[in-house]
């Protein structure tokens, strides 16, 4: 039974995978999420055949059943990494495996995790290709943020220092944004760590925004050192933000032992 609940959210994960592609690839765009999908170079429609997930980018071998172009390997890792993700924190989260959890009080617990991991693997593939985090996307993150709160039955204090607690996250970005008029920031930037201090807490949210200052800067250098981008060229901060929260909203307690471990407190 086990095996099977797997596969079930495994299928599920790469079908919501597959709707995350049009998000990515439409919204920064300003286009309509609904309608058929149809190929990015002879803009033929696709068939239903042509759009299931993973199975059909292998069957085709990668390129469009019509103009035999090559299609992005996009298409299938968001699938793959949805699907993985949805399984993985309905085991290590949940642990589904020893307990049938996933139908009883803790079902809400899960839903909208899956909805706040599906919006950060949004975020983070649209800003690395189009330098651009939809308004829309963060509106659906800071629901699910909400929620995320609500299924673990904080109270309004709470929510309220929540609040604060974003403000509090912002101000940096805020400031990098302000001052160096959008060159180093963009306000997409400043919304998105506003939700993440909300989701976790200033002090969990300013440590994601570190671990992203630092993934940021390690990358930047490597691309640099590989001539793949010059000192002022703009590297996508969103994708750093998003490696940043996964870290911290998965792996929280790990790392605070980590830094008191490291400075003995």
């Amino acid at each position: 039974m086990t095996i099977l609940l797997n596969i079930v959210i495994f299928i599920l994960g790469v079908s919501v995978g597959s709707f995350l592609n049009v998000l990515i690839d439409r919204l920064p765009k300003g286009e309509a999420i609904t309608g058929r999908s149809q190929c990015d170079f002879c803009r033929k429609k696709l068939r239903w055949y042509d759009l299931i997930p993973v199975l059909s980018f292998i069957l085709l071998k990668g390129k469009c059943r019509y103009c035999k172009k090559k299609l992005s390997s996009q298409y299938p890792l968001v699938e793959l990494l949805t699907g993985m993700s949805f399984m993985l924190i309905s085991n290590f989260k949940f642990q589904i495996s020893n307990q049938f959890q996933i139908f009883n009080f803790q079902s809400l617990n899960l839903i909208v995790l899956w909805g706040v991991v599906s919006c950060l693997i949004v975020i983070f593939f649209s800003d690395l290709k189009y330098h651009l985090i939809s308004d829309y996307i963060l509106l659906a993150f800071s629901v699910f943020s909400f929620f995320y709160h609500f299924s673990n039955n904080i109270t309004i204090q709470q929510y309220s220092n929540l609040f604060i607690s974003g403000l509090i996250v912002a101000l940096p970005i805020f400031l990098i944004y302000y001052l160096s008029r959008e060159r180093a920031m963009g306000l997409g930037d400043v919304y998105l760590s506003a939700i993440i201090g909300f989701l976790l807490g200033w002090k969990a949210g300013f440590l994601a925004l570190y671990i992203a200052f630092v993934t940021g800067a390690i990358i930047g250098v490597i691309l640099m050192i590989l001539h793949k981008k010059k000192l002022k060229s703009k590297i996508p901060f969103g994708p750093f933000l998003v490696i940043g929260t996964i870290i911290m909203l998965f792996f929280q307690d790990k790392v605070w032992l980590l830094i008191s471990n490291i400075y003995r407190f």
